[in-house]
């Protein structure tokens, strides 16, 4: 039996939560672009607890953005899917399976634009979300008549163009826009890019002011781990337990968090945060971004070249490793955490710190080291630099643990093999993937094997980091150094 509204009466109710009939017949209010395991498994998440509460009492349009892939999944399972939650909380086991109703329907932005465009015209419709990845907030100027644009916030600013014209600019027309994408101030960046769209298309002066003074664009933050589809053996062992097959099936931890920069006026719009503690909506949630940012997100880029060229698969795998554990610790609690850029109450960064070590030991959650290699560079400049930054102007040394991360980086991105446009190294006589922008870069760069120039030019390439990092006291060294180590005896814990 496949999971399917048709089906729901046939699922036996021991062991997961099901919506109920009333959950169907709520209408769209909110458009989401992306259809990632991570929207499903936090806003939507939350949505959907929500609406199960008398709550919100509302759905969301998805809509698929990228060409890859289509919309068939959701469509047979008619949008449901299971959010199968696992881990400790307060001390306590935690297995919960969940049926999300959330999503009322996922549209194509390439086969069905102008249906998406429609949207715009539901006046009950005033949320939008967004997660596309850090490389997808990207400004791009292009035509937003283009069907569809290419880029997101293109996309975006057409959307909220067609809301403007639908209801002539009125004030109540207005939405609230919150991109959850990794990306410092991703609210106030995305709300630049929009207007800066909008003057690059000549769009009519009333409708900037429409967009800046009655839509709100909110910093926001989401902290879950997610690692997505759970392995085929792990699957098969839920499906048998539940009674039915999910292909859009994904596994999260408990831990949950959503802050949102706003105030009173967002929070009535957002009614949906009534029904978690876990979701913030404050005037300022810098200390949430910073501490999961650098903590979390900065640990795991500057440990998954080192665990995965290790040859460690998952991230419990690698904590299993009592070095690689200490060298995660010490990356975390002396480098990052003493360098975070931002003022943090006493013990904050501690306290949370191990919170995200015992996170990353949950016995059930199999995060791919692989996985967290996606945008490699990209993460590295977002997460690590700041930090690396701080650590310099507080210390005017090198962070070693953070270099040894560089180094493996580096290492990681050595590139063996071009195969259509793709690019392969090889580990542990294997090869695996390297999904970065920046892989065609390093792949010519890495033919000259001369590794001073190697490190030297990385170190110095200002389009990957925005600033020459030789210039730091002693890192060219020690990234040197170290990757000299790693070629020389293979990085080993």
């Amino acid at each position: 039996m496949h999971l399917s509204k048709k089906n729901l009466a046939n699922i036996p109710d021991a062991r997961v939560v099901k919506p109920n009939g009333s959950m169907f017949t709520f209408p769209e209010k909110i458009l989401q672009f992306g259809t990632g395991v991570l929207l499903r498994s936090l806003p939507d998440y939350f949505i959907d607890k929500a609406n199960r509460n008398g709550i919100f009492n509302g759905r969301i349009v998805v809509v698929k953005s990228t060409d890859t892939g289509d919309t068939n999944d959701f469509d047979e399972q008619d949008n449901l899917y299971t959010l199968c939650i696992r881990g400790i909380e307060q001390g306590k086991k935690v297995e919960e399976n969940i049926i999300c109703s959330a999503i009322s329907r996922v549209l194509s932005a390439k086969q069905q634009w102008q249906e998406i465009l429609q949207c715009a015209h539901k006046p009950l419709l005033k949320i939008i979300i967004s997660n596309t990845t850090e490389a997808g907030l990207q400004l791009v100027k292009e035509d937003i008549n283009q069907q569809p644009p290419v880029s997101f916030p293109a996309k975006l600013t057409a959307f909220l163009f067609e809301r403007y014209k639908a209801f002539r600019g009125s004030p109540a027309s207005g939405m609230v826009i919150i991109p959850t994408e990794l990306v410092t101030d991703n609210g106030k960046k995305l709300l630049a890019m929009v207007l800066e769209l909008a003057a690059f298309n000549n769009l009519n002066e009333s409708f900037i002011e429409w967009v800046k003074n009655y839509n709100r664009f909110c910093n926001s933050l989401v902290d879950r781990i997610v690692p997505g589809k759970p392995d085929v053996v792990a699957k098969q062992v839920i499906e048998s337990e539940l009674g039915y097959t999910d292909e859009l099936m994904a596994v999260c931890e408990v831990y949950r968090l959503w802050a949102i920069e706003g105030d009173e006026q967002v929070r009535a719009v957002l009614s949906f945060a009534e029904a978690d503690k876990n979701m913030i909506i404050a005037p300022d949630i810098e200390i949430y971004k910073e501490l999961k940012l650098r903590l979390l997100n900065c640990t795991h880029t500057l440990c998954c070249g080192p665990a995965f060229l290790s040859g460690f698969t998952t991230v419990k795998e690698a904590m299993d490793n009592v070095s690689f554990t200490t060298f995660m610790e010490a990356l975390m609690m002396k480098d990052i955490a003493s360098a975070i850029p931002c003022n943090l109450p006493e013990n904050a960064a501690y306290d949370f710190g191990m919170q995200v070590l015992d996170r990353f030991r949950n016995p059930h959650i199999k995060h791919e080291w692989i996985n967290i290699t996606l945008y490699y560079s990209l993460k590295m400049k977002m997460r690590m630099l700041p930090v690396l930054q701080r650590y310099y102007a507080l210390y005017n040394k090198v962070p070693g643990y953070i270099a040894a991360g560089f180094a493996a980086y580096l290492l990681f991105m050595k590139a063996t093999k071009q195969q259509e446009g793709k690019y392969f190294g090889e580990s542990n006589g294997k090869p695996y993937p390297i999904n970065d922008e920046h892989a065609a870069w390093y792949y010519e760069l890495w033919q000259q094997k001369d590794i001073n120039k190697i490190v030297a030019e990385t170190l110095q390439n200002k389009t990957l980091w925005d600033i020459d990092l030789s210039q730091l006291n002693g890192f060219a060294y020690a990234v040197n150094a170290k990757l000299q180590l790693y070629i020389k005896e293979g990085v080993k814990f």
